[in-house]
């Protein structure tokens, strides 16, 4: 039985797939096979490559890469959710943005997937009370890749950040499952006040560009936030909200708004 789950292990269509891409893609440009091969299929598995691509980002002249490394291949070993929610990520991002049309491009080219990869090795820190080494992970991401994320923050499989410019998430934000933001979001705080103050994002939720989601207040499942809206109370289920506050103008249009990423408002609104 062991052998068998060993095997089982062993099997991921999803690296499967990107090895696959990632030999056409060296085929078809052939300037980028030193990025490719250093990147993606000089590794084993895709665990192992998202480990050198955090500690090739994130390394500086205070950190350097085989420390970073070091902490990224112990934070995969140790916590295989990290893992399984880099691959429902990736297949998000695949599934609901246009633009990507492979599984190599946000490995390699979007930094919105990549900064949400590194968050998730900041709060694996977190968790092990290793707080500023997590911070230095945060300072790095925000530098990085324009995304600042805190630690404590608790954040779902199959997130897509489209664009992932300006995002900010506080330390006790929560983001559930299949949840989509554009650039420039803010779930934040509204004040100085401590402890719990930061939004809670259900599954499926769509969220705007520019918009800000403030305070300790709870956003229902499937809902939509439109664009440039400042929500400050709590959103209703399956609803679809905006302005400046943000109030209720009709349902989300659709069972999985995230999925749909339709940010239209219906002319009833």
């Amino acid at each position: 039985m062991a052998e068998i789950r060993a095997k089982l292990a062993q099997i991921d269509p999803v690296w499967d797939r990107i090895c696959d891409e990632a030999r056409a893609a060296v085929r078809e440009e052939p300037l980028l096979g030193g990025l490719i091969h250093s990147g993606l299929l000089h590794h084993p598995t895709l665990d192992r490559a998202l480990a050198y691509r955090f500690s090739l980002k994130l390394a500086s002249g205070e950190m350097s890469e085989q420390i970073l490394r070091e902490i990224a291949d112990e934070a995969h070993a140790s916590d295989p959710e990290i893992g399984q929610a880099a691959r429902a990520d990736l297949v998000a991002v695949f599934d609901r943005d246009p633009a990507c049309h492979r599984f190599i491009q946000p490995l390699l080219f979007f930094k919105g997937y990549q900064a949400l990869q590194c968050y998730r090795i900041g709060h694996w820190l977190w968790q092990q009370g290793r707080w500023d080494m997590a911070y230095f992970v945060q300072m790095r991401v925000s530098e990085v890749f324009g995304v600042d994320i805190h630690p404590n923050a608790r954040i779902g499989r199959g997130l897509l950040i489209d664009h992932a410019h300006s995002i900010v998430i506080g330390e006790t934000a929560v983001v559930g499952d299949n949840v989509s933001m554009l650039h420039s979001v803010t779930l934040g705080g509204t004040g100085k006040e401590d402890g719990d103050r930061h939004p809670k994002i259900a599954d499926g939720v769509l969220i705007g560009a520019g918009a800000k989601v403030l305070g300790n207040i709870h956003v229902g499942h499937c809902s939509r936030i439109a664009a440039g809206s400042v929500v400050l109370a709590d959103v209703p289920a399956c609803s679809t909200v905006a302005g400046v506050p943000a109030r209720v103008v009709g349902e989300a249009g659709c069972s999985q708004p995230s999925i749909s990423m339709d940010h239209r408002l219906s002319e009833q609104a």
